[in-house]
């Protein structure tokens, strides 16, 4: 509960509540949902790249999920299966379970300094999971959606080994862009049927070829029902469903989904029996399902009938560009061979990718922020702050400048949000003793203001909705910006002496005499009162506000306000009421943010690029830990294997 107050209001008209939106029927069911985001893969630090399109995107929506009334959780679990996760394994001396157990403590611990934070963050190599991937499998070959194929694949006669899609690189037999992995094509996201050129990526020199049976899951026998699920659902974003269903049109292949390779999922044997090397899943069936392995796993730690939630709930899947075939097309034929016994996605927010001062971000260059790097120097609220504010609700890329992120911060951050926050506060506690004074009647700028809070959870809200956090974000900060004009068009501090009220009691008391004078005194105290109250309340409403995009800044303001509790813990729509009454004792006030200097944005700029005694650049980023997660450079997360 929000510690205020009572005070009486006199002629104070307040404004109506705030949202325009109906409130639930009494006894309707509480909206429920369950989100998740494109998985880690375990074999590297987390870097700027990771968390702008996925997993900031995914937390921000499920703080305000939960604080619109909706019962939401976030799960999320490491990828850690894959052929760069067994070599460096062996390099390191270590099995592979207790590599990826490393890297998925670290990853946890920079989600939670970052303030992403997964009511579960399990592992694809849980034993749920295991079974459950093997459960899914027996289910899809008894509905007869597999089968058994010979297939010959690229074979690396200098390292002794299969070679699995990202050891393969090539040209894009349908685009024709050169070094493209076997088993994705970036330039035009198709999922090549062979790469043309191919090349061993360990060593370089071209494979050779040779014979092995796979099993396949029938996808092409799915393009119906995928075609009717992508018209049927108006959630998802229509340029994404338009080249997905030219995808359908132009025919599904078949879909490998094994391979030969120790580490990963095993294929457990088919009812004919397997008398060959063992085999494993291919990483795109396998880690997907840790979705809902993962929120059966969390939900059976809290004593819910987990399907039973997942099937009543709004799913989101948060994902990069990158992977939209494999979300769009691989998820949901696989979902739909079950019979949907787990429903198939409500949204797939899909964003591009970041790239770093308009160049592609790549560790092995040395082109990247390493997350934990990056909040060494700044909070995790301005980089949220930034990531939101430049990240739009489509697939185009996004840029991290780190001019342009100085520049935002110190004059949106600082020079707008905190600028409200630290006038409003910092003049009630100078002259009114840190007390919220009586408001007088409203004038025209009262009201306006009075209306602009009634309408900001609504307007905001519509916004988030429609998963334009970018815009909301925008309308926030608008409102910020109409409450420091409103305060300076007011000018509380020419009507307020210095003394503060006991200043104004002694004026009155000498203008007693002349009561034209001592009128005027009265109704300027009362117009600096009544601006000091409504900026207090929009503070307030401020904190409610940003505490999806700014948890840690929230709570700030929110003991800056006086108030018990946090601002997670108020509803959405409760931001447009006006709660904070006279008489209620602000808390200690200060700074809210600390502004970022040019000379260390200059050295920021100065390291990309460069490696230190520390970083070899000649490291491969098929395997050096430091490279990319799935190694590749670029943003990706799941490792398709």
């Amino acid at each position: 509960m929000e510690s205020t107050t009572s005070g009486t209001l006199g002629s104070t008209r307040l404004p109506p509540t705030g949202s325009e939106r109906a409130p639930p029927a009494p006894g309707a069911p509480r909206r429920r949902a369950v989100i998740t985001s494109a998985l880690p893969y375990a074999n590297g630090e987390i870097h700027l790249g990771h968390v702008a399109s996925t997993y900031l995107p995914a937390d921000v929506t499920c703080r305000y999920l939960r604080m619109a009334g909706t019962e939401a959780y976030y799960v999320c679990a490491s990828d850690d299966f894959g052929t760069p996760i067994l070599i460096q394994s062996e390099k390191e001396g270590v099995t592979p379970q207790e590599y990826v157990a490393g890297w998925n403590r670290r990853d946890r611990e920079d989600f939670e300094a970052f303030g992403i934070r997964f009511d579960c963050f399990s592992q694809t190599s849980s034993e749920r999971n295991v079974a459950f991937v093997q459960n899914v499998f027996a289910k899809l070959d008894e509905a007869g959606h597999i089968f058994e194929q010979d297939v010959v694949q690229f074979y690396c006669e200098y390292d002794s080994k299969f070679l699995p899609d990202r050891y393969v690189r090539g040209t894009c037999p349908y685009c024709g862009a050169a070094d493209q992995y076997s088993d994705l094509c970036e330039a035009c996201g198709r999922v090549p049927e062979e790469i043309s050129d191919p090349k061993c990526s360990i060593c370089g020199a071209a494979p050779t070829k040779r014979r092995s049976t796979h099993a396949f899951f029938r996808l092409s026998s799915f393009a119906g029902e995928l075609s009717s699920w992508l018209e049927g659902n108006g959630n998802l974003q229509a340029d994404v469903k338009r080249y997905v269903q030219n995808w359908i049109v132009s025919g599904l292949s078949d879909w490998d989904i094994t391979r030969d390779i120790p580490w990963g999922v095993p294929v457990p044997p088919r009812r004919t029996g397997d008398g060959g090397a063992p085999r494993v899943f291919y990483g795109w069936f396998d880690n997907h399902l840790a979705y809902i392995s993962s929120a059966m796993e969390f939900f059976e730690s809290r004593g819910i009938d987990g399907k039973e939630f997942w099937n009543s709930a709004d799913i989101y899947h948060f994902i990069g560009k990158d992977i939209v075939y494999h979300h769009y097309l691989f998820l949901p034929a696989m979902r739909l061979g079950i019979n949907s016994e787990f429903k198939l996605p409500d949204y797939v927010p899909t964003r591009g990718h970041l790239t770093l001062q308009s160049k592609k971000i790549s560790k092995s260059r040395n082109w990247y922020i390493g997350l934990r790097e990056f909040l060494r120097h700044y909070p995790a609220d301005y980089l949220r702050y930034y990531l939101v504010a430049i990240n739009p609700y489509s697939q185009d890329d996004l840029n991290f400048d780190w001019d342009d992120f100085a520049s935002r911060i110190n004059s949106e951050l600082i020079g707008n949000l905190g600028n409200l926050v630290n006038r409003a506060l910092g003049f009630t506690a100078k002259k009114f003793g840190g007390v919220v004074p009586e408001p007088g009647p409203f004038d025209g700028m009262d009201e306006e203001a009075a209306s602009r809070i009634a309408g900001l959870a609504a307007e905001t809200g519509a916004l988030m909705d429609q998963n334009h956090l970018d815009r909301a974000l925008k309308a926030i900060m608008a409102f910020s910006s109409h409450f420091n004009q409103y305060f300076q068009h007011k000018e509380p501090w020419k009507s307020v002496p210095k003394q503060g009220l006991k200043g104004a009691t002694d004026a009155a008391t000498d203008a007693a005499t002349d009561a034209a004078a001592a009128a005027a005194a009265a109704d300027s105290m009362q117009s600096a009162q009544t601006c000091m109250y409504l900026s207090i309340n929009a503070v307030r409403s401020l904190a409610v506000m940003v505490c999806p995009f700014l948890p840690e800044s929230a709570a700030r303001i929110w003991g800056q306000l006086g108030l018990d509790g946090s601002p997670e813990d108020s509803s959405w729509d409760g931001a447009s009421d006006i709660l904070i009454k006279p008489g209620h004792r602000l808390g200690s006030v200060s700074p809210l943010f600390a502004r970022v200097e040019d000379d260390a944005i200059k050295r920021h700029k100065e390291q990309l690029g460069r490696f230190d005694d520390d970083n070899d650049s000649a490291a491969d980023p098929a395997t050096d830990p430091r490279g990319n997660r799935d190694g590749k450079d670029g943003n990706h997360t799941h490792e398709p294997q």
